[in-house]
């Protein structure tokens, strides 16, 4: 089974633009629009990376990543931050939670698939 990614996203286009990208680079991609209910999502099926919105419905991206790494089955799953909003103490708070890389949008398919393939190789 190839490598698996969940992206936890509600933008309809962000989440057909990095499906497509990652699948064409060999990646299985299952998608999460809610963040009330992603850990749920993760827990059922332990991906090996998250890409993570960080303004969801229902929950931030910063409450899910806390949860993410104070639970011992997730706390190792390299996640990637993604957000519109790129401001210094986002990013301070997304390291301190433990996020392994912080993304802007808008981003290009290049800098998507690099920076997956190399948490991937970390």
């Amino acid at each position: 089974m190839g490598k698996r990614v969940l992206l936890i996203e509600d933008e309809p286009n962000i989440i057909e633009a990095i499906s497509f990208i990652l699948s064409r680079d060999g990646w299985t991609v299952h998608t999460h629009e809610d963040g009330t209910t992603a850990m749920d999502k993760v827990n059922a099926l332990p991906p090996h990376l998250i890409i993570l919105d960080v303004m969801l419905p229902g929950r931030s991206g910063f409450d899910i990543l806390r949860d993410l790494r104070a639970n011992e089955p997730t706390k190792a799953i390299p996640v990637m931050m993604l957000t519109a909003r790129g401001q210094a103490k986002d990013r301070e708070l997304a390291t301190r939670l433990g996020a392994n890389h912080f993304m802007t949008k808008p981003f290009s398919n290049t800098e998507v698939r690099d920076h997956v393939r190399s948490l991937m190789e970390a």
